[in-house]
């Protein structure tokens, strides 16, 4: 049998294995979507992480080196830069808040906090959760179809099954206690792939003078950080890759880990794990895609098979086996996290909260499961007619939810002046000008919408707060 094959099936073995254990652990709704709030820092920050960066880092990111070279350093900059701030500013009060309020969730803390008797707040922010995770899912399962394409010649659309399958299944059975001791594997296997390939590649090549000589004789302009583009084009390119960090305080799926950690006081250990994963990891996965192309050139027609492509050409079957199932890990721990996020969002915050109070653990735990693949199903349909790169689709979605909920929840944590109105109007304003922006192509090809989207909220916000204080 084909030895990357058996890699591949013994990973997916582990993950069903480990939803299956963690089956007995789900026996209330707190359980399934947050763990009971009883994870350590090591769980949490390779969750959070491995979470946090999808297909994106394994496939968008690579592809969009070998098209553009060291300008997409930026991209790169921008997330360890809003990886760290979320960390520091973020994590422990959420956590601290959300316990104080009894919040399993960011539309519960959102309407507990403000005590919202109109439901406004936890409708809006769950409308907003729904939409633009699916479609962040559906990313994650184009990106498995890519993938098993590209290293078993399995059509796109088995692959996309194959990885839906999987994610969807181990989710239902075994809910966030799985996701987070699967996380645990599928990070560090990530990072052991962003390492390794880049460093193989460069020996392959023949050291740092080959990579640079290659890079040349394609375009010189690859190896600047701002691509040689000049003035208002280079300045847009910078904005757009460095604002991808506003994003990472706003993603419901990742800000839930903090709320998930037994031990407020342990978050500042698991900071310096998140940092340290972050930095191998975006140093790698930027180096797999300029190292692939001094070795291999542009003959990629889809430049986002360069990291499966890689791991196959460059390392002994086995190995390469491994290394593919850090990519399918990735969008894995991506894809299961937004699943049980708009679970939650379904079971917890509009069926439980707004409709049956009084409704038993055991039946809230059949509807989270049942959400989950519904949701699934929805996201593989989405992703059938995708016809966008895995890079767009996720910065689409992630401009949604960066917008929306990162200057909601910064202020609702730090400003004491901040009110429910003010929150409502961040949120709204954020989803329509990402909306509004991401489909009209003169603002499209301006500047990455989630700069624009996400100051517009805050505005709103603090304008709107002032507004309608109390005296």
């Amino acid at each position: 049998m084909n030895p990357i094959l058996i890699g591949f099936l013994a990973y997916l073995i582990l993950l069903m294995i480990k939803g299956s254990l963690t089956f007995k652990y789900n026996k209330t709704i707190a359980d399934f979507v947050l763990a009971g709030r009883r994870l350590n820092a090591w769980l949490v920050s390779f969750s959070e992480r491995a979470s946090g960066e999808s297909a994106w880092l394994l496939i968008g990111l690579p592809g969009l080196a070998l098209a553009s070279g060291f300008n997409a350093i930026w991209p790169a900059i921008g997330c360890v830069s809003g990886i760290l701030f979320s960390w520091v500013f973020i994590s422990r009060r959420l956590r601290t808040q959300t316990e104080m309020h009894n919040a399993l969730t960011l539309p519960d803390l959102f309407e507990n906090k403000f005590a919202d008797n109109t439901h406004l707040l936890r409708v809006v922010s769950t409308v907003i959760i729904i939409f633009f995770f699916t479609i962040y899912v559906s990313a994650q399962f184009l990106a498995a179809g890519k993938v098993l394409n590209t290293i078993f010649g399995i059509s796109k659309l088995e692959g996309m099954m194959v990885g839906a399958f999987i994610i969807v299944i181990y989710t239902i059975m075994g809910g966030f206690f799985a996701v987070a001791w699967t996380d645990l594997l599928q990070g560090a296997i990530m990072v052991f792939t962003l390492v390794l390939l880049p460093v193989v590649g460069l020996i392959e090549l023949g050291g740092v003078e080959k990579l640079s000589s290659a890079i040349k004789d394609i375009d010189p302009n690859l190896l600047l950080v701002g691509g040689g583009k000049q003035g208002f084009p280079m300045i847009a390119s910078i904005l757009g890759g460095l604002g991808i960090g506003l994003g990472y305080m706003g993603q419901p799926h990742l800000v839930t880990r903090f709320m998930a950690i037994k031990d407020p006081q342990k978050l500042r250990q698991g900071t310096l794990i998140a940092i340290s994963w972050a930095l191998l990891a975006f140093w790698g996965a930027m180096f797999i895609g300029i190292v692939g192309m001094a070795l291999f050139g542009n003959m990629f027609a889809d430049q986002e098979r360069i990291m499966p492509y890689m791991a196959k050409a460059l390392v002994p079957a086995g190995l390469a086996g491994v290394l593919i199932s850090g990519a399918i890990a990735a969008m894995m721990s991506t894809a299961d996290s937004q699943l049980l996020v708009s679970t939650s969002a379904i079971s917890r915050d509009i069926y439980h909260q707004m409709m049956k109070r009084d409704a038993p653990e055991r039946r809230l735990v059949l509807i989270s499961r049942v959400a989950t693949l519904v949701i699934g199903v929805i996201a593989f349909l989405l992703a059938l007619s995708a016809e966008s790169l895995v890079y767009w689709l996720v910065l689409y979605a992630w401009a949604g939810l960066g917008a929306s909920f990162g200057p909601a929840l910064l202020t609702t944590l730090w400003w004491r002046k901040v009110t429910k109105q003010g929150v409502l109007s961040g949120m709204i304003v954020g989803t329509v000008t990402v909306l509004i922006w991401y489909n009209v192509p003169a603002l499209k090809n301006l500047v990455y919408e989630l700069i624009p989207s996400f100051f517009l909220s805050l505005f709103s916000i603090i304008c709107v707060s002032l507004l309608t204080q109390k005296k």
